[in-house]
């Protein structure tokens, strides 16, 4: 059995992950966030973060479905760093 199927079927988890994270963040009402999402929302509209967020996600499966672990592990990591980033954000330690 080839590598890909399973770094597919890994990073889609991972993707459901990020997007409940940005969801969460996004819906926090932080001032941080609430800020961010008025000077891009100007530029991209108001769902223009999850529309990069769905692209990080298409190109990690594509390179997955390739058989790509160097980018899995980098969604991965990118994964990681979401969820450290989302935890500051909503226990108030940012």
């Amino acid at each position: 059995m080839s590598l890909g199927p399973m770094l597919l079927i890994t990073c889609f988890v991972l993707g459901v992950a990020n997007f409940a994270m940005h969801k969460a963040v996004a819906e926090s009402g932080h001032p941080f966030v609430e800020d961010t999402k008025r000077f891009f929302g100007a530029h991209f509209g108001p769902y223009g973060s999850y529309a990069i967020e769905l692209a990080l996600l298409i190109g990690a499966m594509w390179s997955a479905n390739g058989g790509s672990p160097a980018v899995s592990i980098l969604y991965a990591a990118y994964t990681a760093i979401n969820g450290v980033a989302t935890w500051l954000l909503l226990s108030g330690k940012a």
